[in-house]
C-alpha cells in the first residue's frame, strides 16, 4: 500500500504483554495451554452433538455452531501471539493485520448472533412448548445461521476494505497482542470518519439489538417460570437455560470490559481482551457439559468409543 506522500506500510508492531524476555516462557505456556483446552473442549462438544442423534435438535444445532465459531475466534489471534512470543518478534505484516481484523469481526459477530438465537430458542421452548417444533423447524434454523454468516461476512468485508484505503504515518505500533481495529484507526494519517461511523454504528447494533433480544427473551422466560406452581417444575424449566445464561453473562461481561478499555490501552484492557477472546471460549464447553445431562451422556459415549478403539 502506498498512501500518497505517506510511508508505505509493511509491518505493524504488536507490543503484547511484556518486554521482559524472562516472562515469555510463562506467557507462552499459559496461552498455549488455554488455546489447547479451548480447541479440545469445543471439538468434544462438536463430536458429541454430531454423534448422538438425541442431540439433533435446534438448541444443540446452535451449540454446534457456537463451538465451531469459538474455535475459529480464538484461532484468529492466539496462534500469532504464540509465534511472536516464541520468536521474540512483535511484527505482523500489513496484510496479516487486515486479515486478522477481518476474521476477528466475522467470528465476534457470529458469537453475538448465535447467543441471541439460542436465547430465542429457549424462549420458544419454555413459553410456547406446544409450538416449538413448528416454530424452530430445521429449515428456519439453517436459514438463520446462513443469514448470520452473510451479515458478519459482509460487514467485516466492508470494514476491511475501508481500512485498505487509509494512509498510515511512521508510527505503526499497536499497544495490544492482536490487531485491534480501534487502535489501528488511531495510527492513520488520512480521514477515518467513515471508518469510525461504521465501527460505532455496527458495534451499537451488534451490542444493543442482540442484547435487547436476549433480555426480552429472559424476561418472558422468568415470567413463565414464576407461573409454574411446583418448585420441581420451576427448577426443571430454569435448568434448560441455566448454561446459556451463564455463557451470555460471561460473554457480555467481558465484551463490555473490552469496549470500556478500548480507548485507553493498558494492562487492564489486555486482560479484558484475554477474558473475551481466550477465557470465554475456553469455559463455554465446561459450562455446557457440567450443567447438561444430555451433553454429559454424549461425551461419555464419544470418549468411550475413543478409548475402545485405542
Amino acid at each position: 500500500m502506498k498512501p500518497g506522500n505517506q510511508t508505505s506500510v509493511s509491518d505493524f508492531l504488536l507490543l503484547g504483554f511484556s518486554e521482559d524476555s524472562e516472562h515469555h516462557p510463562i506467557l507462552f505456556g499459559l496461552f498455549l495451554s488455554m488455546f489447547a483446552i479451548t480447541v479440545l473442549g469445543n471439538l468434544l462438544i462438536i463430536l458429541a452433538v454430531t454423534s448422538d442423534s438425541h442431540l439433533h435438535t435446534p438448541m444443540y444445532f446452535f451449540l454446534f455452531n457456537l463451538s465451531f465459531v469459538d474455535i475459529c475466534f480464538t484461532s484468529t489471534t492466539v496462534p500469532k501471539m504464540l509465534v511472536n512470543i516464541q520468536t521474540q518478534s512483535k511484527a505482523i505484516t500489513y496484510a496479516g493485520c487486515i486479515t486478522q481484523m477481518y476474521f476477528f469481526m466475522v467470528f465476534g459477530g457470529m458469537d453475538t448472533f448465535l447467543l441471541t438465537v439460542m436465547a430465542y430458542d429457549r424462549f420458544v421452548a419454555i413459553c410456547h412448548p406446544l409450538h416449538y417444533a413448528v416454530i424452530m423447524n430445521p429449515r428456519l434454523c439453517g436459514l438463520l445461521v446462513l443469514m448470520f454468516w452473510f451479515i458478519s461476512l459482509t460487514y467485516s468485508l466492508i470494514q476491511s476494505l475501508l481500512m485498505l484505503r487509509l494512509s498510515f504515518c511512521t508510527n505503526w505500533v499497536i499497544s495490544h497482542f492482536y490487531c485491534e481495529i480501534a487502535q489501528a484507526l488511531t495510527l492513520a494519517c488520512s480521514d477515518t470518519l467513515i471508518n469510525h461511523i461504521l465501527l460505532y454504528v455496527v458495534t451499537a447494533l451488534l451490542g444493543i439489538v442482540p442484547f435487547s433480544g436476549i433480555l426480552f427473551s429472559y424476561i418472558r422466560i422468568v415470567s413463565s417460570i414464576l407461573r409454574i406452581p411446583s418448585t420441581a417444575g420451576k427448577y426443571k424449566a430454569f435448568s434448560t437455560c441455566g448454561s446459556h445464561l451463564s455463557v451470555v453473562s460471561l460473554f457480555y461481561g467481558t465484551g463490555l470490559g473490552v469496549y470500556l478499555s478500548s480507548d485507553a490501552p493498558s494492562w487492564r484492557g489486555m486482560i479484558a481482551s484475554v477474558m473475551y477472546i481466550v477465557v470465554t471460549p475456553m469455559l463455554n464447553p465446561f459450562i455446557y457439559s457440567l450443567r447438561n445431562r444430555d451433553i454429559k451422556r454424549a461425551l461419555k459415549i464419544v470418549l468411550g468409543r475413543t478409548f475402545y478403539v485405542q
